[in-house]
């Protein structure tokens, strides 16, 4: 992919996978491991302080009866083997871009290797609406993970009822205040309290089911059958919160970029898995013996004693959960802007040794706001969780379709491999889509009515962008015509001019402007574009492609990967050809500032146009996006019909 001064994206030369590095160092497994618990499993490992209380008590109550309570268990263990542990850690997380996860890595490599065929534009878009179901669940994991830990204080003290979504709220607006700081301070900590969590919960597992050890029979399958059979009705509105049990599992696969596949995998299979299904089948125990711990069987669990110290530990647990998907959010976003989908938006680093821990203020603080209002407006965390499952099956259901161009066009399986295979993953997660529907009036229209928002700005952004670098070169000069007549008729002054350019042809309009103006030409002049490849990483020694073009004209492009901060002047500084180092005193920056005019064709709708026109004049400066020294910096503006 290639981008813009203004953020776009558009097609880039394809490069050798040899030129590109993914940049993370080899630490320990064990060490990539601990810290896998702490961040990746977060959200998934708060789902049992609410998920197996919905299955019985939401909004499709169920009888609390053997048949049901060994056939939810089932259903649980069985959902967390066959859409964890099969689909995403054995099979998806195999398709890697360059190391990295995620939904808009993988579009980006499948993108990038499967060429422009007629399917590749419902991929994306696909690919597109995925991550606009990802922003609806980064409101909603805050909300529903901190809410139902603090919901535990009902349970350890009554007296403390009322002040449940007050002390929510206060703890969700420390939680978004403390970002621009940075995380990694607290992030030391994350692994070893999850650690203590996971422990705690199993603990409290085993010494519940060990009372009841029946129990342990519901991990076969077939007591997930008789649920079915006995109650199909009852069984499939129940799948609507059985998959609570499994929220966070894509979470395994975006984040494995920061500690790598075996770490995760070591980490889900002999300590995750395991401390989870004991603590669902404690809890499952305790139902079959004491059906009135409906109320809360995960805080129900502990002894009287032990349960305000248990909503303490799940309440850092939550915090933990929420502080991972709102830093996936944060590199989301980065990604985003990086392929072209969003606008450029201000990008903060809060770490001089860890590029992926960024800050983004827009997004912190419109999170923030949603999260707060999730809150006040559902009241319950049993509210909420009707609105949890169906950003998540959505997510999960594209996945599946993304999977199976991989599995087909890039890996080339033979079908009577991959068909089984997808087939199982695709009526697993339709199920859970089809009984998520179910509870959209309950608040299953939130995530629905945000993705639909945010894959509305994407595409409006992504298609603007397009049709204004078409614009722009339908209106291009040829850049050999104006060399030639430039440099003869122009007075030429000391010093490096670099005129920021979308395009690697044609002569940049901040260029013809000036030189109209100005009536002056620098001793050196450098169109330069920089590009973000469909690769997260790009290495230092395949930065930079020059091309001299003669009479002190160079063109100039810089090579990113989309997990990659642009940072000009600092490319610049390692760059001795071409005239010589770069003196930044001696150095002037031009960039182009597009305004839009209507057109008598418009590219796109009325009401599209006026969303994009409000973007770009929103978007972050070119200055800041790129690190330019606001002192070197001339801006000059130009008109465009789209």
């Amino acid at each position: 992919m290639s981008i813009s001064p203004t953020g776009a994206a558009e097609t880039a030369p394809t490069t050798d996978d040899s030129l590109h590095a993914h940049g993370h160092s080899a630490d320990a497994t064990w060490k990539l491991a601990l810290g896998a618990i702490g961040i990746v499993f977060g959200d998934i490992g708060t789902s049992p302080l609410y998920a197996f209380r919905e299955t019985f008590a939401g909004h499709h109550k169920l009888t609390l009866d053997t048949l049901h309570i060994m056939g939810a268990i089932s259903l649980m263990f069985w959902s967390m083997m066959i859409v964890v542990t099969l689909k995403y850690v054995t099979v998806i997380m195999r398709a890697d871009n360059k190391g990295e996860g995620g939904s808009l890595a993988l579009l980006a490599l499948i993108s990038g290797k499967g060429g422009q065929k007629r399917w590749t534009a419902g991929i994306v878009l696909l690919g597109v609406f995925a991550t606009s179901l990802f922003y609806g669940d980064s409101m909603i994991t805050p909300a529903v993970s901190v809410l139902s830990a603090v919901e535990g204080l009902a349970v350890a003290a009554p007296a403390f009822e009322n002040l449940v979504i007050p002390i929510a709220v206060v703890i969700l607006v420390l939680l978004f205040s403390i970002q621009r700081t940075g995380t990694s301070r607290v992030g030391t900590l994350f692994g070893p309290v999850m650690c203590i969590y996971f422990l705690v919960i199993a603990t409290l597992g085993v010494i519940s089911f060990v009372q009841t050890p029946a129990i342990l029979q519901a991990l076969s399958p077939h007591h997930a059958w008789q649920f079915f059979a006995a109650d199909p009705l009852a069984a499939f509105l129940a799948l609507g919160s059985v998959v609570l049990a499994v929220t966070g599992a894509e979470a395994l696969y975006a984040d494995m970029g920061h500690f790598g596949r075996k770490p995760i995998r070591v980490s889900w299979l002999w300590f995750v898995l395991p401390a989870l299904m004991c603590n669902y089948m404690g809890q499952g125990a305790l139902l079959m013996r004491n059906p009135a711990a409906i109320e809360s069987p995960f805080y129900f669990l502990a002894p009287e004693a032990l349960r305000l110290p248990l909503v303490l530990v799940a309440t850092m647990a939550a915090i933990i959960a929420s502080q991972a998907v709102i830093s996936g959010a944060f590199s989301v976003t980065q990604q985003a802007i990086q392929l072209g989908f969003v606008p450029r938006l201000r990008i903060d680093h809060t770490s001089a040794s860890t590029a992926g821990q960024i800050y983004i203020p827009l997004v912190n603080w419109a999170l923030m706001i949603m999260v707060i209002l999730l809150v006040l407006t559902f009241q319950t965390s049993s509210n909420l969780t009707a609105a949890y499952g169906i950003a998540v099956t959505g997510a999960m259901l594209i996945d599946n379709c993304l999977l199976a161009v991989v599995l087909f066009s890039l890996w080339q399986w033979k079908k009577r491999y991959a068909l089984p295979l997808l087939a199982l993953f695709f009526v697993v997660d339709f199920a859970y889509f089809a009984a998520n529907l179910t509870k959209v009036p309950d608040g299953g229209w939130f995530p629905l009515l945000v993705g639909l928002v945010v894959f509305t700005v994407l595409t409006t952004w992504a298609r603007g962008r397009k049709l204004m670098l078409e614009r722009l070169r339908e209106s291009a000069m040829p850049i050999k015509i104006f060399i030639e007549s430039a440099a003869i008729a122009a007075t030429r002054v000391p010093g490096t001019a670099v005129f920021m350019t979308s395009t690697p042809d044609g002569v940049p309009h901040a260029l013809l402007h000036n030189l109209k103006h100005n009536k002056v030409l620098h001793e050196r002049v450098i169109l330069l574009t920089v590009k973000i490849s469909d690769v997260p990483y790009v290495l230092e020694g395949n930065r930079v492609k020059i091309e001299g073009l003669g009479k002190g004209f160079h063109r100039m492009i810089l090579y990113y990967g989309f997990m990659q901060e642009a940072d000009v002047p600092a490319a610049l500084k390692q760059i001795t050809v071409c005239g010589g180092e770069f003196r930044m005193m001696d150095t002037s920056f031009f960039l182009a500032r597009q305004t839009l005019l209507p057109s008598a064709k418009p590219g796109m709708a009325v009401w599209r146009e006026k969303l994009f026109a409000w973007m770009l004049r929103n978007a972050e400066s070119a200055m800041e996006f790129f690190r330019l020294p606001t002192n070197r910096v001339v801006e000059l503006g130009s008109q465009v019909e789209i």
